[in-house]
């Protein structure tokens, strides 16, 4: 194989009829470390969020269930009036009756609560990604798909998209209404979603991968990352998110962060470039794993 430098990639793609970077960040960690409530430090949550937009970051991701709505709140005290540019896209369809419990509810009435009350939350007349957040398996699929159709049809939400889904939920739920976005976790350790990947890619639906870096495995020593971390002088944070951008076009990672020295390097990761041979090694599947 050639071991000329490969390019990621376009710098950019288009979701929800807007062109943006395709590093994006995700917002989880602007609550709690449990995700459960309002952070710590409050001032530094908006900080952060600002500063993501600073380095040129142009979407967000958050949910109604993070912190309780504590996310989309900040998110809103951080950022608005949003910048035109600036896609927020936020996910309803799972709810945490306790910390670290998270159930799909799919109830169309409900769904339409809680799209309700990220409009509130995020100070918005229309929402310009809404994703299902998990499937409910108590709820006929179609029935969750068509409530969701509803908000589009009545300008609640401009674009729909789907999270933690089959390639035959998608293309069920595109008979019903057009899917903008494919939300599901996918990195370096973890590819169960290899299909999705292909299929999104083929059909040109962006995949926007969750968990992207898995930085607990990516951080030992031994391994294929870290000896391409060592080669290129990035980080292996840096390498986790420059494989996917290089795995195919329209992969979108939203690494998340509470740290605004990890949200730099991650932003900084657009422009690493990988060879073909590193992207090989990293290719492999145990490749995501110290020592293997």
């Amino acid at each position: 194989m050639s071991d000329t430098r490969t390019t990621t990639g376009a710098d950019s793609v288009k979701i929800a009829d807007k062109t943006v970077s395709r590093i994006a960040f995700g917002a989880m960690r602007l609550a709690d470390s449990a995700i459960w409530g309002p952070p710590g430090d409050r001032d530094h949550s908006i900080r952060l969020a600002r500063k993501a937009v600073e380095l040129g970051v142009d979407h967000i991701d958050t949910a109604d269930s993070y912190g309780l709505g504590t996310v989309e709140e900040i998110l809103r005290e951080a950022l608005h009036p949003y910048p035109d540019h600036l896609l927020i896209a936020t996910k309803i369809g799972q709810v945490q009756p306790r910390p670290g419990e998270w159930v799909p509810v799919g109830h169309p009435a409900f769904l339409r609560h809680q799209c309700e009350m990220s409009l509130r939350r995020l100070d918005v007349d229309r929402i310009d990604l809404l994703y299902l957040h998990r499937v409910d398996a108590n709820v006929p699929f179609a029935d969750q798909v068509g409530a969701m159709k509803e908000l589009q049809d009545e300008g609640k939400i401009a674009h729909f998209g789907l999270s933690e889904v089959g390639q035959k939920q998608i293309e069920d739920a595109r008979a019903i209404v057009d899917v903008a976005a494919v939300q599901n976790i996918y990195n370096l350790s973890t590819r169960l979603w290899d299909d999705v990947v292909e299929y999104c890619t083929r059909e040109r639906v962006p995949f926007v991968p969750w968990f992207p870096i898995m930085n607990g495995e990516l951080a030992q020593s031994g391994g294929v990352v870290a000896e391409i971390a060592a080669e290129t002088g990035a980080t292996p944070a840096q390498i986790a998110l420059a494989w996917l951008l290089a795995r195919a076009d329209m992969i979108c990672p939203i690494p998340g962060t509470s740290s605004i020295a990890h949200l730099k390097e991650n932003v900084e990761a657009s422009s690493l470039r990988l060879t073909d041979t590193q992207i090989s090694r990293l290719s492999e599947p145990s490749a995501g794993l110290a020592g293997q």
